[in-house]
């Protein structure tokens, strides 16, 4: 099942747009279309009058991250259910690939919910390659990314995973925990323990953070009760209200 069709998380908000910043992204190939959302690249093509502030939002996806200006640094990232933002400053090269929410199978103790600034240390190849990807255009990164997933799913920290694959592609029909239970024909115990192994989120917690990602392409009313629960679910996991994160993001 191709989970592209179901979920796709929003890009997260940049305080800088414009020629001398650049995201891009790119879908993974075919073998990889069940296990990853997308490949991708943030840059600045020359230094920046200001700092750049990237907000990054709750979709609960696992990022593996490369540092290109220091291939030294790499790291598993997510957060879990509120945005964060990150200074990286006035020149940065990034680049990643962003796996759907289930799909990471790795130690959930070295996913790191803040900046990554320091040398990697953990049991993932990541160092080695970042340094492969360093000088590339993103087009070429695509296939070193790729291989790198391919070496995560062979050595078993990522692989499809069939029960989010049914809520990704079911969220219009769940309201709450229970529609999540009787969906997957779990007892709502199961559900905890099935979903927080697989996600590392509670089920509860998971329905908030995919609800408030549909929020950004669904008139609100078919997603929430009223505008006041809307306002306050978006703000406890956004940190603004709708209105001020379109102000200051162009969202």
């Amino acid at each position: 099942m191709n989970q592209s069709l179901m979920y796709s998380p929003v890009v997260d908000g940049f305080s800088v747009r414009g020629s001398d910043v650049r995201y891009t992204e790119s879908p993974p190939t075919n073998d990889l279309s069940e296990v990853v959302h997308c490949f991708w690249e943030l840059r600045t093509l020359s230094t920046l009058p200001e700092e750049f502030h990237y907000h990054a939002l709750p979709d609960a996806c696992v990022n593996l991250l490369f540092d290109l200006a220091d291939p030294r640094i790499a790291g598993v990232t997510a957060l879990h259910t509120k945005a964060t933002t990150l200074n990286l400053g006035r020149s940065f090269h990034y680049a990643g690939v962003q796996f759907y929410p289930g799909a990471w199978q790795g130690d959930r103790s070295q996913i790191v919910d803040k900046y990554v600034g320091s040398p990697y240390e953990g049991t993932l190849p990541l160092t080695k390659t970042s340094h492969r990807l360093v000088g590339l255009s993103f087009s070429d990164m695509r296939a070193v990314l790729a291989e790198q997933v391919r070496w995560c799913i062979m050595h078993g920290y990522a692989r499809p995973n069939a029960i989010t694959a049914r809520i990704l592609s079911n969220l219009d029909a769940i309201r709450s925990v229970a529609d999540m239970a009787n969906l997957l024909g779990l007892s709502t115990r199961q559900l905890q323990r099935t979903i927080q192994q697989l996600t590392g989120f509670a089920p509860h917690d998971l329905i908030k953070v995919l609800r408030v990602q549909q929020s950004f392409r669904k008139h609100y009313l078919e997603l929430y009760a009223d505008q006041a629960h809307f306002n306050h679910a978006f703000r406890q996991a956004i940190g603004h209200t709708p209105g001020q994160y379109r102000k200051r993001f162009g969202v």
